[in-house]
């Protein structure tokens, strides 16, 4: 797993591998990239591609927006709220000299959403306290301006899957499959899928 990681941060030019707890509380968790092979298996999913903008919810270091970037074509905008965090990010963006990704240092409860944005990516950024508050800037933002809007949610805690299932507005669409790449069977170990209708 680990040759993977560092492959793909050197094909990339960038770093983004290890975790970091620094500034994690109860409500804010800790950073931790996303798997390289979980997001082989979205980009491959063919819900990603150029003509879209993913907002990345708790970016850390960028590597979702990079790998998305380059393989995808999609254009990314990923919030953070550590500024030290933030700044690895924007590091990583002069090294790997994309254009089409951006970074923005701000609490996600506290950013609107711009009309867009129709691809949003979590991977447990932070409590359900605050999905509450970033759900409904998603969805002022959606109402705002009417679109087609997926949600994905890597690696989903029992908080987010019981609190996703009551918003009147989400749809479950899909699942991807990821207990495969990882030994042993969790079952958190995939991404769900919403819509907003």
């Amino acid at each position: 797993m680990t040759q993977k990681e560092n492959t793909w941060d050197a094909l990339l030019k960038i770093n983004t591998v290890g975790k970091d707890d620094t500034n994690a509380d109860e409500y804010r968790y800790p950073y931790e990239p996303t798997p390289y092979s979980v997001l082989e298996r979205l980009s491959d999913s063919g819900m990603i591609g150029e003509a879209n903008v993913v907002l990345d919810y708790g970016c850390g270091k960028g590597r979702v927006g990079f790998f998305l970037s380059r393989l995808t074509k999609a254009n990314t905008i990923g919030l953070e709220y550590d500024e030290r965090i933030y700044q690895s990010a924007v590091q990583n963006k002069k090294t790997a000299g994309c254009a089409n990704i951006d970074f923005v240092l701000t609490r996600a409860e506290t950013y609107e959403v711009p009309p867009q944005v129709d691809r949003c990516y979590f991977f447990n950024p932070f409590s359900v306290e605050i999905l509450r508050k970033v759900m409904a800037r998603i969805l002022a933002s959606y109402y705002e301006q009417p679109r087609e809007i997926f949600l994905y949610f890597y690696y989903p805690s029992e908080e987010y899957v019981s609190y996703l299932m009551t918003v009147d507005e989400l749809d479950f669409y899909d699942e991807i499959f990821c207990g495969d790449l990882f030994e042993g069977k969790d079952p958190r170990e995939q991404i769900l899928i919403f819509t907003i209708s």
